[in-house]
């Protein structure tokens, strides 16, 4: 019995290792953030916990606005991705990896270079850059997300992710797989469609 107790106690410190792990990345993308001179939030001087507007000074600088479902379905992807690298892993382990891939892209999305990449490629021109306080914030979309997709069913987990691109698709012309085709493969006409002409 006490061997039974000193395996689970090794897993719980294994897990709480990774989770400080995980803390941890998330620091070093906001001290990275930092560092780059991005603003911790909107210049506006205010925190609003909801932007609407997705053509304005404030998007991307406030807690959530319509990017938000996109890093939740980070989250469902990273954990598809991660339970099939990591079979027999704990879940902690798993939300590392997921946590170093979204983590690094919040802070490659934020260089000059990807930023002009969007302005060039995409409908947004007015885009400068994410603050620090959304940037966070979507990490921590992208966690809540792996943590649905790991306790949840597959099948719920996709019609989620599905209903969440149509939903945005529609509303703002805009979603996660629209986003990553205009970023790596700009189309005139999907350009041209989200502009409303």
């Amino acid at each position: 019995m006490s061997t039974a107790i000193d395996g689970n106690d090794s897993q719980n410190r294994h897990a709480l290792l990774w989770f400080i792990a995980c803390i941890g990345v998330l620091a070093i993308q906001v001290i990275t953030q930092h560092l780059m001179g991005r603003i911790w939030i909107c210049d506006c001087g205010y925190v609003k916990l909801f932007e609407p507007v997705v053509k304005s000074s404030g998007n991307s600088q406030h807690i959530a606005d319509w990017y938000t479902p996109s890093h939740i379905i980070h989250g469902f992807l990273f954990y598809g991705l991660s339970h099939l690298l990591l079979r027999g892993k704990p879940l902690s382990a798993k939300l590392f990896l997921a946590m170093v891939i979204e983590s690094a892209w919040e802070i490659a999305e934020n260089t000059p270079m990807i930023i002009n990449r969007y302005r060039s490629a995409t409908i947004s021109l007015d885009y400068f850059g994410d603050s620090i306080l959304n940037s966070t914030m979507d990490t921590l979309a992208m966690v809540a997300g792996f943590i649905f997709a790991a306790r949840m069913p597959v099948w719920l987990t996709v019609t989620i992710a599905i209903a969440f691109e149509l939903f945005t698709g529609w509303l703002i012309r805009d979603n996660l797989t629209l986003n990553v085709l205009m970023l790596v493969w700009p189309l005139d006409a999907v350009r041209e469609w989200q502009a409303g002409i």
